[in-house]
C-alpha cells in the first residue's frame, strides 16, 4: 500500500490587483503517494510556481488546505514551518540558488547544520549525496567553479540530503543545454527509485514531463489529467 505524501483540498489563491481579485488558483485538488513523481505543465502565468510555492510553505493560500507527511502546513507558525520544510521539504530551482562563498560540500551540508547536525556529520551525508549525483570529486569547489549542470546537480543533492518527504522541482532543466538535461534526467530517474519521497516537477520540457509517473496540466486555476499522446499538444 502506498501513503499519501501530499495532499491538496480544495486550493485556492486569490491576489488583489487594485479594485479586483485575480484568482490564480481555483479549488485545485491533488494527491501524490510516496515515491510518486508528479509533473505539472502549463502555459506561462498559469500559476505553476505559485502553486509550489502554496505545496512547499512558502507562501499561503486564500483557501483550502496543503497536507503534507500528514500534516496540515497551514496550521503551522512560522518557526515551526521552518522546521518542518528543513526536515520534510526539498527545493531545486531553475537557477540554483547556491551560496557562492561556500563550497558545494558545505552548501549540501547546510540543511543539516541548520538542523543541528555537527558539521562532521553533515559533511559526511552531504558527501554521500554528492557521490550519488556524480559529484564527488568536485564537493570542495565553489560553484563558480563549476558548470552550470554541476551546479543544479549539486542543488539536486542540497535538496535530498535531509531525506525529505517531497521533493519540489521549478524547471529544474530548464537553464541547461540539452545533453546537460538529459544527463539531469536520467540522475533523477535512478534517484527517485531509490527514495521513497514524492516529488512534483514544474516544467515546461515535454521531454521531462513524460517520464514522470504522472502528468498534469495546470489550465484555468485547476489541474487537469494529461495522457501521453497529447502531451506535446
Amino acid at each position: 500500500m502506498s501513503d499519501v505524501m501530499l495532499e491538496c483540498r480544495e486550493l485556492s489563491r486569490v491576489y488583489q490587483e487594485g479594485p479586483q481579485d485575480l484568482e490564480v488558483l481555483k479549488s485545485l485538488n491533488l494527491v501524490v503517494e510516496s515515491g510518486e513523481r508528479v509533473a505539472i505543465i502549463g502555459s506561462s502565468g498559469s500559476g505553476k510556481t505559485t502553486l509550489l510555492n502554496l505545496l512547499g510553505g512558502l507562501d499561503a493560500p486564500s483557501h483550502g488546505d496543503v497536507i503534507v507527511a500528514g500534516t496540515h502546513i497551514a496550521e503551522l507558525n512560522e518557526a515551526k514551518l521552518g522546521r518542518f520544510r528543513n526536515q520534510h521539504i526539498g527545493f531545486v530551482y531553475q537557477f540554483h540558488h547556491l551560496l557562492a562563498e561556500f563550497t558545494a560540500l558545505e552548501n549540501v551540508a547546510m540543511p543539516l547544520v541548520i538542523r543541528g547536525q555537527t558539521r562532521k556529520q553533515a559533511g559526511q551525508r552531504a558527501a554521500e549525496l554528492l557521490e550519488r549525483v556524480g559529484m564527488a570529486d568536485r564537493g570542495q569547489h565553489k560553484p563558480g567553479e563549476l558548470s552550470g549542470g554541476e551546479r543544479q546537480r549539486v542543488a539536486i543533492a542540497r535538496a535530498l540530503v535531509t531525506d525529505p518527504s517531497l521533493v519540489l522541482m521549478d524547471e529544474p532543466t530548464g537553464n541547461l543545454d540539452q545533453g546537460t538535461a538529459g544527463r539531469i534526467l536520467e540522475m533523477l530517474d535512478e534517484l527517485a527509485t531509490q527514495s521513497r519521497c514524492a516529488f512534483v516537477i514544474v516544467t515546461h520540457d515535454p521531454n521531462i514531463a513524460q517520464h514522470q509517473d504522472r502528468v498534469m496540466r495546470l489550465d484555468a486555476g485547476q489541474l487537469v489529467q494529461v495522457e501521453e499522446a497529447t502531451l506535446e499538444g
